[in-house]
């Protein structure tokens, strides 16, 4: 991580951002850490607000171009900075796998993971409704058993027989079940991976304050 690198990362710990420091890390690219306050209702204030109009993190400036979808970051670092084994090629076998479970995460699994987080942790003890929470949990559940069954059975990582962005996409949404304490009664399988996402030092390094 450079002092006067190109691409600059804002980042706030335990977000989304994680996702785009991840994929640099592992890459080994020369990136620069901008670290956003996070208050909340004025995350980075009006200084973040012309980068990110909506202050949500993470936003990615490199040159005059600004990405803001932690996905779409990550797209942009393997396809821009690559090659890398990050990418999985139209080419590959595995390439329909690896498009599906890197969209997978925020495409179908995020809003129930959002659902979970807030109504068991970040709203205001009166505004959780225990309804929502017990749907959300149940719906987490399923998505914890598709990963297994259909994303890691007979296989170390999602696509392609090697780690790649499509881990990186999922990961995260682990991770915040992690936070939550919501991952523990999750499927073996789920467990070994997480373990091994986990243990290395890219993660390490992406997911440290």
């Amino acid at each position: 991580m450079s002092h006067d690198a190109n691409l600059i990362l804002f980042h706030a710990p335990m977000t989304r951002s994680i996702r785009a420091r991840w994929a640099m890390e592992e890459m080994g690219l020369d990136y620069r850490l901008e670290r956003v306050a996070f208050d909340r209702g004025n995350v980075g204030g009006d200084e973040y607000r012309k980068i990110h109009p909506l202050q949500k993190i993470p936003a990615l400036k490199d040159g005059d171009a600004v990405i803001l979808e932690s996905v779409a970051i990550v797209e942009y670092l393997i396809n821009r900075y690559g090659p890398t084994p990050l990418r999985v090629d139209p080419s590959e076998a595995d390439y329909p796998r690896y498009l599906e479970w890197l969209h997978y995460a925020e495409g179908s699994m995020g809003m129930p993971v959002s659902l979970l987080l807030a109504h068991t942790t970040l709203l205001p003890e009166a505004q959780r409704n225990e309804g929502i929470a017990k749907w959300a949990k149940r719906e987490v559940d399923k998505h914890l058993e598709l990963i297994a069954a259909r994303g890691l059975e007979g296989r170390d990582w999602l696509a392609a027989d090697r780690f790649t962005a499509a881990d990186i996409s999922v990961g995260y949404l682990l991770y915040l079940l992690k936070i939550i304490r919501q991952l523990k009664d999750a499927p073996a399988p789920v467990l070994a991976y997480w373990e091994r996402m986990t243990a290395m030092e890219s993660w390490q390094k992406a997911s440290a304050e």
